[in-house]
């Protein structure tokens, strides 16, 4: 049977950590922020829900360094905004944080000092180790939950893959294409699954017409399955490479599956509307660099962002981290400058991010 696998960002303060690699992730919280606001005075304009005046806000795969406490203090500053408006005394508001045991929750308590400085409303934090994929709160007791950038991890990749010996990335570039519907068959499925899973979980866990926003990255519904369109392709091709030129055995490589998927919009509204718990508020599809400085997307920043994410499983499964990874980074700028200069300008890239504002039903 196969190890667990290792499953956090790179933690810490330094160059390779993912709290200093993660200005992708702060983007995209960033556009998160409207629907969070609407959320928020939804909720906060409903006397139902606020019955008992308290709010219970809960952040899922809040990871480390900056970005852990972002979408939290969106939500706590839109709830004392809305009551100042008012002119009514706030609510008390609970801050809850998770994610899996291996996060650099050291961190992640540091940040929330400054969040209990927020406003006006007293304000109890909290960290929750655990998988969202399992039962992380009382029922009926959160209000709001938020997730960016992290509902794409899957709870295992997929098992058919791995008992029929299928690698997601073939060196033979023939094979490998066959295969590719097969191997993104196999994690559709897989996100499907969990997706259901964590929806049937946090409608248990919501109060009444509770809400929940969140975002993860995926692909255009109206663009065929490519290797660059999944999320883990980049990685899977620069480990090829490195494969290639005998820097990591070939065999490892084979046996290796990265837990991640990310759906088209289209199919993330089938998975939601069959699961049942949930209305669609709102939502929305764009491109994962939009609105940022592309001069500053640099393959080395790029490719030092997938080494924040997916460092601890590639060190896990082949070990050596110093060299592998230096070398992973090597490899991934010449990939990343070789596709860069053979991509059509202005073409659109077949990956997004998928924003949606959901309402328990």
């Amino acid at each position: 049977m196969a190890s667990k696998q290792m499953v956090h960002m790179n933690q810490g303060q330094g160059e390779t950590s993912y709290a200093h690699n993660s200005s992708f992730q702060s983007a995209e919280q960033n556009r998160m922020k409207a629907l969070i606001e609407a959320a928020v005075v939804e909720l906060c304009s409903n006397t139902t829900t606020l019955s008992h005046g308290k709010v219970v806000i809960a952040d899922l795969g809040c990871s480390s360094g900056p970005n852990a406490v972002a979408l939290v203090s969106i939500a706590l500053e839109a709830t004392h905004s809305h009551f100042l408006q008012l002119r009514q005394p706030p609510p008390e508001v609970c801050v809850l944080l998770n994610d899996l045991p291996y996060n650099d929750f050291n961190a992640v308590v540091k940040s929330l000092v400054a969040v209990r400085q927020i406003g006006e409303p007293v304000v109890v934090t909290g960290v929750v180790p655990g998988s969202f994929y399992e039962r992380l709160f009382p029922s009926g007791s959160v209000h709001l939950f938020c997730s960016s950038n992290s509902l794409h991890w899957l709870s295992k990749a997929p098992e058919d893959l791995r008992m029929k010996q299928i690698p997601v990335y073939d060196m033979d570039e023939n094979v490998r294409r066959e295969r590719l519907p097969v191997v993104a068959g196999a994690y559709a499925r897989q996100f499907k699954k969990d997706f259901t899973l964590f929806l049937q979980l946090r409608a248990k866990e919501l109060v009444p017409e509770g809400r929940m926003v969140v975002s993860l990255p995926g692909r255009r519904s109206d663009e065929p399955v490519t290797e660059t369109s999944l999320i883990w392709g980049t990685a899977a091709q620069i480990l090829g490479a490195m494969a290639s030129e005998g820097v990591i055995d070939k065999e490892k490589l084979d046996s290796l599956y990265i837990p991640v998927h990310g759906p088209s919009d289209e199919e993330l509204r089938e998975i939601i509307q069959e699961e049942g718990s949930f209305s669609i508020t709102e939502m929305r599809v764009h491109d994962p660099i939009s609105g940022m400085d592309r001069a500053l997307l640099t393959p080395n920043r790029m490719v030092n962002s997938l080494r924040a994410a997916f460092e601890p499983i590639i060190v896990q499964h082949f070990g050596s981290p110093a060299e592998i990874m230096d070398e992973f980074v090597r490899t991934g700028e010449k990939h990343l400058s070789l596709q860069r200069s053979s991509q059509v300008k202005h073409a659109r890239s077949p990956r997004v991010m998928l924003v949606v504002s959901l309402t328990k039903a």
